[in-house]
């Protein structure tokens, strides 16, 4: 178990009984691979049936949002985790995209009340992108799976309370 799911209390089969989607960013598709990979491995390892997981692919990190609030606005999902792969460039470029997703990630939650998990790597060069998607401590993809089977789980337990 990693230290974020630790300190979030995930044990196996925290996720048996939840619907979730993946939307992944093609374009750094070397990277944004491997963090789909990963993800799913953790939802996997913590009990989550391979049939109540949709994957979908859109072309970059600024479609990851709509996608996303389409996704949640289904009804079909407990959460809905969104991963690219953003590196630095000579231009502005790299800042606008990395602002653009991660707050049209965010209100993709806000607007549908579903997680919508922000497992974007921003990264100023290629080491640091391969270091958050390799599997270790700092791979955001398994970051994100916690992330969405901790929050799904959370707002279950705050629905039942009503």
């Amino acid at each position: 178990m990693s230290d974020l799911g630790s300190s979030l209390g995930l044990q196996r089969g925290a996720a048996k009984g939840l619907r979730i989607a993946i939307v992944t960013a093609a374009f750094n598709a070397v990277y944004t691979r491997r963090l789909l990979a990963s993800a799913k491995s953790r939802l996997l390892a913590l009990g989550l049936e391979p049939g109540r997981l949709q994957e979908l692919w859109v072309p970059g990190a600024l479609e990851l949002p709509l996608a996303a609030q389409a996704l949640a606005h289904s009804g079909r999902f407990d959460a809905v985790i969104t991963l690219g792969c953003v590196i630095r460039g000579d231009t502005s470029h790299y800042d606008l995209v990395c602002e653009g997703a991660a707050q049209g990630v965010v209100q993709a939650g806000l607007n549908t009340g579903v997680p919508v998990l922000f497992g974007v790597i921003t990264c100023e060069n290629k080491a640091q992108a391969l270091a958050r998607c390799n599997g270790g401590a700092k791979d955001s993809g398994k970051h994100a799976a916690e992330g969405a089977v901790s929050m799904a789980r959370l707002l279950r337990t705050l629905k039942k309370g009503k």
